[in-house]
């Protein structure tokens, strides 16, 4: 039996041992707490980082530790290399930010990628004890964790790993958060770029229909999107009379479609409407106004790789007559109420931007008393309906007979056409390409 002296300093040793493992435990505590803290209430992601080398060799008793972390593309986050002590890792974290990133692109997988760096880190740090670990979020790989040990190696544990996953978890837990943030910024400022967008076409359309005499108008854009491709218009031809004069004077209609939708086909959109502005005032024909206009928007609708759609048309009030040219557009759609039935104005000519040198053929047409035109984008006939069935022109000239039979006027036949549409597609359901539609009757005639 030990002397009662033994027996007191055993407890005396134990106590203290216990004493010492508290104490590291509560400082190991406090250290992830501090972390969480920064993790919690960071502002700037590069103070967060700069605290992981740091508290995580003191999380471990290390000689040092090195983070590493990755672009959202996988390419190395130079700016982002941390490491400690400084003085220690000085070269290494040059050598690194140095790294081209064609070297790490040429890694085929992650295990490559993370034998290169593993490697290249303990090259460069000599004879010492290293372990990593993965940072990683959302099953994607965003960097590494090294820690490393003087000559006689790290006092390693499976506490000090579990320590060591745990604070590369919480890094790429703030790395995730500020990639979050970064593309909820990124859309906050596309949706102000597209709420301009937006403003900007609306104020290009024509908020109202002019008063052109001899026949009343009505005209509608619904977009897909907040921006879209669809254009009409209506031009005066001799901008410079005003009143009855303007009214009585010939008027350019036009109808388009970009191909695409968004921003892209907004621009070209505003573009063209420029350009064909610009032509109007030329007094040409419409088969000489689209030639010109096709040679103009050449190079821009080349370099863009998307082309456009057009008729274009002017209408004498005191003649009564229409004459047209069609860039491939959808023919718009004439109700004679004379003879009862439904007749397509079309002529032949390609889209605008497909070819340099293009002719357009010219067509014109006398309007009657009580005639209906309907202007149309190719987003009211391929609109899908609940079934995956497409409005079609079918449909559409079915439609437009039953409203013009009725009597209703241009803004009545243009509601009742969107209602049809609109039923059709589903209160709850998005078009998805603009729908726009114009619509001119020629005053008088019996219904």
């Amino acid at each position: 039996m030990p002397p009662n002296g033994s027996v007191f300093s055993a407890s005396a040793s134990l106590r203290q041992l216990l004493d010492s493992l508290s104490q590291e435990q509560r400082h190991n505590q406090e250290l992830l707490a501090s972390l969480a803290f920064a993790l919690r209430s960071f502002t700037n992601l590069s103070r967060f980082l700069e605290l992981v080398p740091l508290l995580t060799s003191r999380l471990v008793n290390a000689e040092g530790a090195i983070l590493l972390v990755f672009h959202d593309d996988g390419r190395l986050w130079h700016d982002q290399l941390q490491a400690t002590p400084a003085d220690r890792c000085a070269e290494l974290l040059r050598q690194l930010a140095a790294l081209p990133d064609a070297d790490l692109a040429a890694c085929s997988d992650h295990q490559s990628l993370v034998a290169l760096l593993d490697g290249l880190v303990g090259r460069l740090l000599g004879e010492v004890e290293v372990v990593a670990t993965s940072v990683v979020a959302r099953n994607r790989q965003r960097g590494r964790l090294y820690v490393f040990g003087n000559s006689h190696g790290l006092p390693w544990s499976g506490i000090h790993r579990r320590h060591l996953q745990l604070v590369a978890d919480l890094t790429g837990v703030a790395l995730e958060s500020e990639s979050l943030l970064q593309a909820k910024q990124r859309h906050e400022r596309l949706d102000r770029q597209m709420s301009i967008g937006a403003e900007i076409q609306a104020q290009l359309l024509p908020d109202r229909c002019p008063v052109i005499e001899g026949v009343d108008l009505a005209a509608r854009c619904r977009s897909a999107f907040a921006v879209g491709g669809d254009y009409y218009d209506f031009i005066p031809t001799r901008p410079q009379l005003t009143g009855r004069r303007r009214q009585a004077s010939r008027w350019a209609l036009v109808m388009g479609d970009v191909m695409g939708k968004g921003v892209p086909a907004g621009l070209l959109m505003t573009l063209l409407r420029g350009m064909l502005r610009a032509e109007v005032l030329s007094g040409h024909r419409p088969d000489r106004i689209l030639h010109d206009l096709n040679q103009l928007a050449q190079e821009d609708l080349d370099h863009s790789h998307r082309f456009v759609t057009l008729f274009y048309s002017d209408f004498d009030p005191r003649t009564r007559l229409l004459r047209y040219a069609n860039a491939a557009h959808n023919p718009p759609l004439l109700w004679r109420q004379a003879r009862r039935r439904i007749e397509r104005l079309d002529a032949p000519g390609l889209l605008i931007g497909l070819q340099l040198d293009v002719n357009y053929g010219l067509g014109q047409i006398v309007l009657e008393p009580g005639d209906v035109l309907l202007y149309y984008t190719d987003g009211v006939t391929e609109a899908t309906g609940l079934n995956g069935e497409r409005f079609a022109e079918q449909r559409l000239l079915a439609h437009l007979q039953t409203v013009c039979a009725s009597g209703l006027g241009a803004q009545g036949i243009l509601d009742e056409l969107f209602a049809r549409l609109d039923r059709f597609v589903g209160a709850d359901h998005q078009l998805e390409d603009d729908a726009s539609m114009v619509v001119l009757k020629v005053d008088g005639g019996i219904p």
